[in-house]
């Protein structure tokens, strides 16, 4: 029998878009999207989820402990408003000049360019 591959949500959060933190350690907390990853559904966020990594010295980067940002589950985030600058949820819809684009369900704005 062949392996059969996982179905992938539709991730609604694009590289770019401005988010915050539902749930978890860092609730409350806002900031843009640096990097998707869709095959796990997880974004990273910069400032949000800061891990700290211990880094060997090479000959091209200096030792020590390093804060950086992990991946945060897309379930942990909303979209924020741009209107209202308050969480949203996200929404389709097709413009005249036949664009597919976002757009933030509490104000109608469009969150596409």
């Amino acid at each position: 029998m062949a392996a059969t591959a996982k179905a992938r949500p539709k991730l609604r959060i694009k590289k770019g878009d401005r988010v915050v933190v539902t749930t978890g350690r860092d609730k409350g907390k806002r900031g843009e999207v640096l990097k998707v990853i869709p095959a796990e559904s997880r974004v990273i966020v910069q400032g949000v989820n800061m891990v700290s990594r211990h880094q060997r010295p090479t000959p091209r980067a200096q030792g020590g402990i390093i804060e950086r940002e992990a991946p945060i589950h897309v379930s942990n985030l909303a979209h924020v408003d741009p209107a209202s600058d308050r969480p949203t949820r996200v929404g389709y819809m097709t413009l005249e000049d036949g664009r597919k684009v976002r757009f933030a369900k509490r104000s109608g704005e469009v969150i596409d360019r």
